[in-house]
């Protein structure tokens, strides 16, 4: 019993000390001259779609939920955010060279059909991201439009 209680009181100790370690949440400002919903002038109902199912991941406008406070689940989150940045960052749309937009939205649209995105934990903290059918195939055609007349 000893044993369980100095692992219960050390364990909890651990929890205690790595709080003194935050995240960086703080996001880098956004140019609305490369942003893709306000370059692209995407129409409402996409730009709405993008900012609740991508763009926490996908941007420099990420939302950290309470639970992002609190360590060790902020590194986690912190590092999906980091790695999706990495994959795409709707922020900084207008950075990119076409060949690696026409990857970016072939990649989405596959990535919409398989239903890999949004992530499936991530969906269940924020039903407001949980993609309809309808909104697949909305963001799909419009990412595919954008493609077939070249004006990403």
């Amino acid at each position: 019993m000893k044993t369980v209680k100095k692992i219960v009181f050390w364990t909890l100790v651990a929890f205690a000390l790595i709080q003194f370690f935050p995240i960086d949440r703080v996001n880098k400002p956004v140019d609305s001259k490369v942003n893709f919903v306000q370059m692209k002038q995407a129409p409402e109902k996409i730009s709405t779609i993008l900012r609740n199912a991508c763009y926490d991941c996908h941007s420099d406008e990420t939302i950290y939920p309470k639970y992002a406070y609190i360590a060790p689940i902020s590194w986690s989150v912190k590092s999906h955010v980091n790695e999706g940045r990495q994959h795409l960052n709707f922020s900084v749309w207008g950075t990119y060279n076409k060949e690696l937009k026409e990857n970016m939205l072939d990649r989405s649209m596959e990535a919409l059909k398989h239903k890999t995105m949004p992530l499936p934990g991530y969906v269940v903290y924020h039903k407001e991201a949980k993609l309809s059918e309808a909104e697949r195939t909305l963001l799909i055609q419009y990412f595919d439009e954008m493609l077939k007349s070249k004006t990403y």
